[in-house]
């Protein structure tokens, strides 16, 4: 489970059906034990330009939740309060970062070692597996020594184990990605996810510019053989 909002107020609760820049900060941060209020530190992880592919769409899910006994505005009372809680459910995501060899070398480590416990927008939303596979598997370790966002989605392995999904793929060969484009590029649209700061009370966030694509999956061994869809 996991919950990437962006309009969340008060008594609504948002997600995206995509990791989010202040969500994906947010993690990092927490691996690395920076503060919510380190203006600094955020801002060197949120630089970072962030691609994601979508390697299973998740499902969205609405939580009802009802507050007995919440004080009124007034102070004269108590209230029932109904909140809506969003989230995404059985989604899986391949996210990558691009900048600075050594800040992605300290990023790696420590999403390996995280100081702080790590989750996905709740503090119930844990990952469910590490979220840098181990080498053996097959998926690297991490880090591409070269290379752009576009290329590595194009050709990182499918994150993909189910066999009645892989074998599924026939009917719907591509995966939707999300990735970080300038201004002034053609088809983008605006995300206001980009954190300042994550002080409670007072978080604030900037705009940034995106592009939503979508890729051919990328042949492995554990897939059956297919011709390469038309693009």
């Amino acid at each position: 489970m996991q919950s990437w909002g962006v309009r969340s107020r008060f008594t609504h609760r948002d997600t995206m059906q995509e990791p989010t820049k202040s969500g994906v900060v947010g993690v990092l941060g927490a691996a690395l034990g920076i503060g919510r209020t380190d203006k600094p530190e955020i801002k060197q992880l949120a630089d970072l330009h962030m691609a994601v592919r979508v390697e299973r769409e998740g499902i969205v899910e609405r939580d009802y939740q009802v507050s007995t006994d919440v004080p009124t505005t007034k102070g004269t009372g108590h209230r029932n309060v109904v909140s809506h809680r969003y989230y995404l459910a059985d989604a899986l995501f391949l996210v990558l970062l691009q900048g600075e060899r050594a800040l992605l070398e300290r990023v790696a480590e420590a999403v390996q070692h995280p100081r702080w416990p790590l989750f996905f927008g709740r503090k119930a939303h844990v990952p469910a597996s590490p979220l840098i596979l181990a080498p053996e598997r097959g998926f690297g370790t991490g880090l591409r020594p070269e290379g752009s966002l576009e290329q590595a989605l194009q050709e990182h392995p499918w994150q993909e184990e189910r066999p009645e999904l892989i074998k599924d793929i026939e009917s719907d060969p591509w995966l939707r990605t999300v990735t970080d484009v300038e201004a002034h590029e053609p088809e983008r649209e605006a995300r206001y996810d980009v954190p300042v700061t994550f002080e409670s009370g007072n978080r604030k966030f900037q705009q940034r510019y995106v592009r939503v694509g979508r890729v051919p999956v990328p042949q492995s061994d554990a897939q059956p053989e297919r011709e390469s869809p038309c693009t």
